[in-house]
């Protein structure tokens, strides 16, 4: 039986949590791999809305185990805030069914300060981070003076730790005119906050080794997307982690022979939230009203994403750095109705034409798209569940992005309902 990596070939936003809710009803463990509570993800079970943030989309099925793998990064406030939050609901999360990686870094109050310092710094680059303190913490693990959950069962640990970490945090609030941190009112915050998060915490690489050996299905769920990812995305307008399907190994603890099929999750448009370039951005009408039927706002922010046309060039680039198998293209009914649909087939820059994006910020900022048109379909397609269901055009659409993509459809989106999703072929299966 496979295992799967589910990963976002675009900017984010593509859809991933009904997605991943889909095939966790089938998996038997759910890992998060990277990223923090920037991450959204919108599940619809039953009529029912689930926001997520931190919380592996398996959460919601009781007898499924999520894990937080060593690459994601966890504000212990945050996700206590997200436990209690989806208790209101129904969910009950204990570490019966939710471990954490007891080696993943901690974010603290200090890194959503420093975040929210910079984006409000006039000198620079305006990122348009969530201001959660996600790329700090990720920094201070590098810089190996970050705290870990586990450091939070050692007081004395705990102590030096801090203390490390603010000997630089301390000397850049100074340069920023910023007040300095207390470090010992920031360790009697850890220290009451210990015992709500310790008891989940585990060597979840032996969590996941022992489910392999038994056969057991895993789910690796990625945050963002590819083309967010810190060395392959749009940088440095990207996130702070690794976004791409080779991450999965890595941050959850497990071997890369473990990773069996890769499903890159892609829009039927293209979404953009935040800085940096977006080649195919229609700012006007037409971006207004893809904006409108897609519900573009984020799930954490609330900020209006950005619209545009489906790129072609982009997501072929994004698939081959993930390694992408077969693609889950979701939100094909936000087309409906529309005459024309087009897509970009090519970029051009200084008038020679080009056939992936560059890497530089500034060419990245300059390419224009190519597009080639295409008729669109009057019929609804929301809801359907069956090919037959499709108007002969949307169908001749997907076939003509699996060409230009190079990568064929694994599963078609319809609607935000988990059941109106068309299986082509099964994941899980490989």
């Amino acid at each position: 039986m496979a295992n799967v990596v589910v990963v976002g070939s675009q900017w984010g936003d593509e859809g991933k949590g009904k997605i991943v809710d889909w095939l966790s009803e089938r998996a038997d463990v759910v890992v998060r791999f990277q990223g923090g509570h920037n991450a959204g993800h919108t599940l619809v079970i039953d009529g029912v809305t689930y926001k997520l943030s931190l919380l592996p989309s398996g959460v919601v099925r009781a007898s499924k185990l999520s894990v937080l793998g060593n690459g994601v990064v966890i504000d212990p406030w945050a996700l206590l805030k997200e436990i209690e939050q989806i208790a209101t609901q129904g969910v009950a999360i204990t570490p019966e069914n939710l471990q954490i990686a007891e080696n993943a870094a901690l974010i603290l109050p200090v890194h959503r300060e420093l975040d929210t310092s910079r984006e409000d710094s006039n000198s620079g680059t305006r990122i348009g981070t969530t201001r959660r303190g996600i790329g700090p913490a990720y920094e201070d693990k590098v810089g190996r003076r970050g705290l870990r959950v586990i450091d939070l069962s050692d007081p004395e640990v705990l102590e030096s730790r801090v203390e490390a970490l603010l000997a630089h945090h301390n000397a850049l609030r100074r340069g920023l005119g910023e007040a300095e941190v207390d470090g010992n009112a920031l360790i009697a915050e850890l220290l009451a906050i210990a015992p709500k998060i310790l008891p989940f915490a585990k060597p979840v690489w032996r969590t996941l080794g022992n489910a392999r050996r038994q056969g057991k299905r895993i789910l690796f769920e990625g945050a963002q997307g590819t083309m967010l990812d810190v060395d392959h995305g749009t940088y440095p307008f990207v996130t702070s982690s690794n976004t791409a399907a080779g991450q999965a190994a890595v941050g959850a603890g497990i071997g890369p022979d473990a990773l069996d099929y890769v499903l890159g999750i892609t829009k039927a448009y293209t979404t953009r939230v935040g800085e940096g370039p977006f080649p195919t951005e229609q700012d006007n009408e037409i971006g207004k009203g893809l904006g409108e039927r897609g519900h573009e706002f984020g799930t954490v922010t609330g900020r209006s994403r950005r619209c545009g046309w489906f790129d072609a060039v982009m997501v072929r680039q994004a698939l081959q750095t993930g390694g992408v198998h077969g693609i889950a293209l979701t939100k094909l009914d936000v087309l409906d109705g529309m005459e024309e649909l087009k897509v970009c087939v090519g970029y051009r820059i200084d008038g020679q034409e080009i056939d992936y994006l560059p890497g530089t910020q500034r060419d990245q900022a300059r390419v224009e798209a190519i597009y080639e048109s295409m008729p669109g379909w009057s019929e609804s397609t929301e809801g359907a569940r069956s090919w037959a269901d499709l108007p002969a055009t949307a169908v001749k659409y997907i076939r003509r992005i699996e060409e230009l993509i190079e990568t064929p459809v694994a599963l078609l989106s319809t609607s935000p309902e988990r059941d109106d999703t068309i299986l082509v072929h099964d994941p899980f299966a490989d």
